[in-house]
């Protein structure tokens, strides 16, 4: 009799299921401790305003850059594996929903011929010897356990976190796949331009060992300056073949994010171009809004969400579990009778299971699980204090990589005007090799550095966007990956 009420009607079922009584802890949201502003929020590069960083790799001004990051995020197969585990997460709710509902429902069939026992019924003797008999029966059983403590309830709690957790999964994946695909196309345009320096470079020192080879023939040098002028071209031209490999290097790993075996990216980035140039701005909104923004914190969030619920499902464990246990079919001895109304049989009653001998092993769980839910908020708050740590490494590598740069471009002018001098004072014969040759080198190792700092100060660039957890929403543009069939109920 106790099911009539629960069975009046499916409005007050569904709202006692969502209402009624739960065990265990209800989670609410966890503190984590976050800066109240940026060690640098005063630098005149920095703007506090909150971040438009959608699509922040728009601001580099390079539509290779943007197709790379469309295609990546199109084709991506560790990005393609973080949607499937939505699918995963999107299914397991769905068995987690269906658990409020009858957890047992299963069609029965069966034929069998019997034998009664001579010696286990004796009296049969007076009639008959043996007595041979068919049965068919059909019919259906339904169980339900009823969901009085929450248990059930817990589990779709834990799902709904688990399936945002796993959204936000998908998010953290997308941040860092823009970030790796932007890091490598700079790496790669400033390998190209070392290339094309070191190259002019080259170029100079071997007209430079020609005037010098000449001047040994005339008699004018000794054949040492024509070594040094050698030695110096080596040096150089060394300089190649390490500048090809990271070139080679960032375009494998941009074929590989864009879901492609390598292969020469000719097609897709074209020619060799520039490095591109960054804003020297950047909008980097308060720390506090690292909690919403970035999708790894969020995670780390949802994920104790769904530990919290999982406290209450063990809770669940030491009270009695009620179920309603049901059987309706059809049962005769010959097929013909099979289906006639005196043929109906039937039966329904409530049961109980109650694991009261099982406490210490319950409460062990329990125990367990309030320990992978400390551990779960523990992780949340670290994840928050290593955004914090990140954006202020990206920050501080952005700002110092710019006054470095203009550092380093300023000497490259003063090398470079100091190889004119030395060249046209060593061709009047005013001055020896020897500072023809200090101010070449000097010219190679500052133009390189000048180019190098100038990818990283891109490189930074994008450690920052990356660490402020932009770009994922680029993916309420696109379409995630829908499950084939409906989640089951």
């Amino acid at each position: 009799m106790l099911a009539i009420p629960l069975l009046a009607g499916c409005s007050g079922l569904g709202q006692w299921y969502q209402n009624g009584f739960k065990v265990g802890p209800n989670y609410s949201a966890t503190p984590a401790n976050v800066a109240e502003s940026w060690i640098d929020s005063n630098n005149p590069h920095l703007h506090s305003a909150p971040p438009d960083n959608f699509c922040w790799w728009t601001a580099f001004g390079d539509p290779t850059l943007n197709r790379l990051i469309a295609e990546s995020s199109e084709q991506n197969l560790t990005l393609k594996e973080a949607g499937c585990r939505i699918l995963e997460a999107r299914a397991q709710r769905g068995v987690a929903v269906g658990n409020l509902f009858p957890q047992q429902q299963e069609a029965t069939g069966q034929y069998s011929r019997n034998v009664m026992s001579a010696n286990a019924y004796p009296f049969n003797l007076i009639v008959l010897p043996q007595y041979y008999y068919d049965n068919w029966s059909v019919g259906t059983d339904a169980a339900w356990e009823l969901d009085f403590w929450g248990r059930f309830r817990r589990g779709v709690e834990a799902a709904d976190a688990n399936l945002d957790a796993q959204v936000e999964g998908y998010d953290n994946v997308l941040v860092l796949l823009q970030a790796e695909v932007a890091s490598n196309y700079i790496q790669m345009r400033a390998a190209e331009e070392r290339k094309e320096l070191a190259q002019k470079n080259i170029d100079l020192q071997k007209e430079t060992l020609r005037i010098v080879t000449l001047r040994q023939q005339q008699g004018l040098v000794t054949e040492l300056d024509v070594e040094q002028a050698i030695t110096n071209l080596g040096t150089t031209e060394a300089l190649l073949p390490s500048l090809l490999a990271v070139q080679r290097r960032t375009q494998n790993r941009l074929c590989i994010l864009t879901g492609k075996p390598p292969y020469r990216l000719a097609e897709l980035i074209g020619s060799p171009g520039v490095i591109p140039t960054p804003p020297h701005e950047v909008v980097v909104g308060i720390p506090a809004e690292l909690l919403r923004r970035r999708p790894d914190v969020r995670q780390a969030e949802r994920e104790a969400a769904a530990q919290s619920a999982q406290i209450g499902i063990a809770e669940a464990e030491f009270y009695p579990h009620i179920a309603i246990t049901g059987t309706i079919g059809l049962e005769a001895e010959n097929t013909s009778q099979l289906f006639e109304s005196s043929s109906l049989m039937a039966g329904i009653g409530p049961g109980i299971h109650w694991n009261i001998l099982n406490y210490g092993r319950i409460k062990s769980n329990v125990a367990a699980a309030d320990a992978r839910f400390q551990q779960a908020v523990i992780n949340y708050r670290d994840v928050v204090l290593r955004a914090n740590e990140e954006v202020e490494n990206g920050i501080i590598g952005f700002l110092t990589e710019q006054d470095r740069l203009k550092a380093l471009d300023k000497s490259a002018r003063a090398a470079a005007k100091s190889v004119d001098i030395a060249m046209l004072q060593y061709e009047k014969g005013l001055i020896s090799y020897q500072p023809l040759l200090d101010s070449q080198r000097a010219l190679v190792q500052q133009q390189d550095a000048v180019t190098e700092s100038r990818g990283l100060v891109g490189i930074d660039l994008v450690a920052v966007y990356k660490a402020l957890g932009g770009g994922w929403q680029a993916r309420l543009s696109a379409n995630l990956p829908q499950a084939t069939t409906a989640a089951p109920r």
